[in-house]
């Protein structure tokens, strides 16, 4: 019981990564833009945040640092696709490969330096359950501010007309300037914001999940992330649900090797990216499911006065 509830407890801490930065993603395309760029601004934000700290000294700071870096990046990125309508597709990819390059190369000064561990805040009262304390009630801060903004999305999107607005920009942007809603404004700021989140997890992974840097740290979650938006069918209690899953297949690979399972190594590290694969097979056997959930503007340009 007592590895099952560690097991339980290192999925939702690799899943906090995910989960941030599907979440972020999943407000740029709620408003219609895809970013292909999200594993560059995690490895931006992961490399700012880290050198932050390591500068400073605060760990708060790295944080602040990460979000403040991608979300200039995805600025520049927003203004290319938003306003001199660039491909989506191909300025995301672009984006990947900038902050893939320019983290490694800053970075290089910075692989000599380990930050200390921090230690897992507990909730009170609830952190001494036995089996559910050490599980649920023992995790970085983060871990519980990601379940927030997934609740906070879901109440946005369904309850508010700040949520409505947005998922009209998303469907029919057309209309929504017909309104008089500033279409390429609110999609810029939305995928400020996305951005932004992209680089707190990233900065996330450096400073508390593994406080170090490495080149290429970021390991291909940026993909996951992106893959988990459409897992999800762009509703936000499922991608923390798909981002803990993954999380799970993560560290699974971790538990069954120090349980002494004669599995390869390399297949246990791939598991996270065949189990994306596997889920995406799954859903696209349905693609009126997906055109069905799909916001309807998504990866398509807009031209006011068009």
């Amino acid at each position: 019981m007592d590895a099952l509830a560690l097991l339980i407890a290192a999925s939702l801490n690799a899943g906090t990564v995910l989960a941030i930065a599907a979440l972020g993603l999943l407000i740029n395309e709620k408003v219609g833009v895809v970013n292909l760029g999200a594993e560059g601004l995690m490895l931006c934000g992961a490399l700012a945040g880290f050198a932050a700290v390591v500068q400073l000294g605060v760990h708060p700071l790295g944080l602040v640092a990460g979000m403040a870096v991608a979300a200039l990046l995805s600025l520049l990125f927003g203004w290319m696709v938003i306003y001199l309508n660039t491909n989506q597709y191909a300025t995301g990819l672009a984006l990947s490969l900038f902050g893939a390059g320019l983290s490694a190369f800053a970075g290089q000064s910075y692989t000599q330096f380990k930050l200390p561990e921090l230690t897992a805040a507990r909730v009170p009262l609830l952190a001494d359950l036995p089996f559910v304390g050490v599980a649920l009630f023992r995790q970085h801060w983060l871990v519980y501010a990601a379940v927030a903004l997934a609740l906070a999305l879901m109440w946005v999107y369904d309850r508010t007309r700040t949520g409505l607005v947005l998922r009209a920009v998303g469907e029919n942007p057309d209309s929504a300037h017909a309104l008089g809603y500033p279409v390429r404004r609110i999609r810029l700021l939305a995928v400020v914001v996305g951005g932004a989140l992209c680089g707190l997890a990233g900065a996330y992974v450096s400073t508390v999940y593994t406080p170090l840097w490495v080149e290429g740290m970021i390991a291909g979650k940026g993909w996951i992330a992106l893959a988990l938006t459409t897992f999800a069918t762009w509703r936000p209690a499922r991608v923390l649900l798909g981002a803990y899953l993954f999380g799970g297949v993560t560290m699974l690979q971790f538990h069954l090797q120090g349980m002494g399972v004669q599995i390869p190594s390399q297949f246990l590290t791939m598991m996270p990216y065949l189990a994306t694969i596997v889920v995406l097979v799954l859903i696209s056997r349905s693609p009126l499911w997906i055109r069905t959930h799909m916001p309807q503007s998504l990866g398509k340009p807009f031209h006011p006065g068009a």
